[in-house]
C-alpha cells in the first residue's frame, strides 16, 4: 500500500500524544517496533497513538453529498464541489479519508506486530490482552469505514480496499467485498475475547463497542442474525437516554448512550467546521428542508427532543433572507470556551442499534419480523418523542420506509444517510428548494460515478495494481 504519511508512532515514555508527527517518510524512517515497544506503558502509548490521527473526513463527506443539507447562499468561503457532485479522484474532500484511515491502520499494526515479543507476567497478561483486542477492533473499524466509502458496492463481489495486517509497502489489487467482511470479522471476534468485561472507558474501544460495530457491519453484510444478536448486546448494556439527558450528550455533558466515541481536545479539528464557521457566523451548510420537514409540524417538533438538539431555528439571522434562519446544531456546543464545534465524536450511540435490530428483524422474517420491528422503532420513538403513541405498520415496506426515515432523523449529520441509501441501492433525492445553490444537483442516480467515493489519484498512479470504482471516465483502468 502506498501510503502517502506514514504515521510515526509517539510510543516512546515521556513521549505525549501531542507529540506525534506525521511524516512524508518511507517505512524505513518509521521508529523501530522493537525498540519503541519494550513494555505494558509504551504498548499503551502505542494504543493512544494509534487512535490519535482518527479524522472526521468520511462523516463530514457523507453528510454534505447527501440530502441531510443545502448550501446556502452566505457560503461563499467553502468548497462546494462535494455537495454538488462534482468531485473525482483529485478532490481531497471525498479522497483525504482513504489515507487517513490507513495511518491509523498502519499504527496498529506496528503495535500489534510489537506485542508477541515484550515479556509479560500474570499480572500484567489481562492489559496486554485489552490492548491487544483494541487494536485488532480499531484495525477493523478502520477498514470498515474505508469500505463504506469506497467500495464499488457492498455486494460480495464487490471491489473492496486492501486489508492491511502489517506494517509494510506493498503494491495490492483490491479484493473482494466478501473478502473485507470476512476479515473484519475476524479481528472482531478476536478482539472481543481479548477485551475484558469491566474495561469500559468509552472513548477506547470496549467490548461493548466491539458488538456496536460488528452490528453495523453485519447490517452492511445483511447478516440479519449477527445484526439482531450484536445490537442486542449493546441495548442490554447501554439503555437509551432518558429525553432530559438526551441535549446533553451533545453538549458533552451526559455520557448517556455514549458506546464509543472520539474524545476532543483544544487544538483538534473540529467536527462543526463542517457546518459552519467557528467565526464570523457563517453557515456552510444548513440542514435541508427535507429533513426539518421529516420531523413534522412545529408542534411535532417541540415533542422531538431531537430537533432542537441537532437543529437550531433563528429567525434573526433569516430576517434579510441573505443568511440561513437553520443551523446544524448538533456540534455547535464545544467542549472548550470559545471554541463552537470542537465536541467529542460520537461514533455508535445505543439508537443505531434499535434501527438495526428493526431493520435485521424485518429483513429476517416478514411475519414475526414485522411486530419485533415495530416494537423497537416504536420504542425508540417514544425515547425520543414527547406524548409519542404507537404506530402499527400494515407491510414490510411501509416499515421499511419508516426505518429509514427514523435514521434519516436519529442519525442525522453522522455519516450515515449517504451510505444508506448506498447499501438499498437508491438515488440521492433533494428537494428543490434545498438544491437552489448546487448547480442542478438534485438527484445522484445509482450508476453516477459519484454514487461511490473515488479512489485517489495518487494511489492509481503509485499502484498500478489499483483499480479506480466505475464511471469515473479516463480515471478508469
Amino acid at each position: 500500500m502506498n501510503i502517502k504519511k506514514i504515521g510515526v508512532l509517539c510510543a516512546f515514555i515521556g513521549f505525549t500524544l501531542h507529540a506525534c508527527k506525521q511524516l512524508d517518510l518511507p517505512p524505513s524512517d518509521a521508529i523501530d517496533a522493537t525498540k519503541a515497544f519494550r513494555n505494558l506503558e509504551d504498548v499503551n502509548m502505542g494504543v493512544l497513538g494509534a487512535y490519535a490521527p482518527m479524522t472526521t473526513s468520511v462523516i463530514e463527506a457523507a453528510a454534505i453529498v447527501s440530502d441531510e443539507v443545502m448550501l446556502p447562499t452566505e457560503n461563499t468561503v467553502s468548497n462546494t464541489s462535494s455537495h454538488r457532485w462534482l468531485y473525482n479522484s483529485s478532490s481531497g474532500s471525498v479522497t483525504a479519508a482513504f489515507y487517513e484511515y490507513y495511518v491509523t491502520i498502519d499504527r496498529a499494526n506496528q503495535v500489534l506486530a510489537a506485542i508477541p515479543n515484550i515479556p509479560t507476567d500474570g499480572s500484567m497478561q489481562p492489559s496486554m490482552n485489552q490492548y491487544e483486542g483494541e487494536l485488532l477492533a480499531l484495525r477493523a473499524y478502520c477498514h470498515f469505514e474505508l469500505l463504506r466509502a469506497y467500495a464499488s458496492s457492498y455486494e460480495p463481489d464487490g471491489m473492496g480496499v486492501p486489508y492491511m495486517k502489517e506494517h509494510a509497502v506493498i503494491y495490492p489489487a483490491r479484493p473482494t467485498v466478501q473478502s473485507n467482511f470476512d476479515e473484519i470479522n475476524a479481528d472482531l471476534n478476536a478482539a472481543k475475547e481479548l477485551i475484558p468485561d469491566g474495561f469500559n472507558d468509552n472513548t477506547r474501544i470496549t467490548k461493548t463497542a466491539v458488538s456496536a460495530i460488528q452490528a453495523r457491519v453485519a447490517l452492511y453484510a445483511k447478516k440479519w442474525d449477527d445484526a439482531i444478536t450484536y445490537a442486542s448486546e449493546v441495548i442490554a448494556a447501554e439503555p437509551l437516554a432518558p429525553k432530559n439527558d438526551f441535549a446533553k450528550i451533545w453538549a458533552d455533558e451526559s455520557e448517556a448512550e455514549v458506546v464509543w466515541k472520539l474524545a476532543r481536545v483544544a487544538g483538534d479539528s473540529r467536527i462543526g467546521a463542517a457546518f459552519f464557521r467557528e467565526t464570523g457566523e457563517i453557515v456552510l451548510y444548513a440542514p435541508a428542508f427535507k429533513l426539518i420537514d421529516g420531523f413534522g409540524t412545529t408542534t411535532q417538533r417541540d415533542d422531538d427532543v431531537r430537533f432542537a438538539s441537532y437543529i437550531k431555528y433563528d429567525p434573526a439571522r433569516g430576517a434579510s433572507g441573505a443568511k440561513s434562519a437553520y443551523l446544524v446544531n448538533k456540534y455547535a456546543h464545544g467542549i472548550v470556551p470559545n471554541a463552537p464545534g470542537l465536541t467529542s465524536v460520537k461514533l455508535f450511540r445505543t439508537g443505531e442499534m434499535y434501527l438495526i435490530r428493526a431493520e435485521a428483524s424485518l429483513e429476517k422474517d416478514n411475519s414475526a419480523g414485522i411486530t419485533a420491528a415495530t416494537q423497537d422503532l416504536n420504542a425508540l420513538r417514544t425515547a425520543r418523542i414527547y406524548n409519542y403513541v404507537n404506530v402499527a405498520f400494515p407491510d414490510k415496506q411501509t416499515l421499511i420506509n419508516a426505518i429509514l426515515n427514523e435514521r434519516y432523523k436519529e442519525l442525522a449529520f453522522e455519516g450515515h444517510r449517504f451510505f444508506d441509501l448506498k447499501r438499498r441501492n437508491l438515488p440521492v433525492e433533494r428537494w428543490t428548494q434545498d438544491a437552489i445553490n448546487t448547480s442542478g444537483a438534485v438527484k445522484l442516480e445509482t450508476t453516477a460515478a459519484q454514487y461511490c467515493f473515488p479512489i485517489p489519484e495518487d494511489e492509481l498512479f503509485v499502484n498500478k495494481n489499483m483499480d479506480q470504482n466505475p464511471h469515473y471516465g479516463a480515471e478508469q483502468k
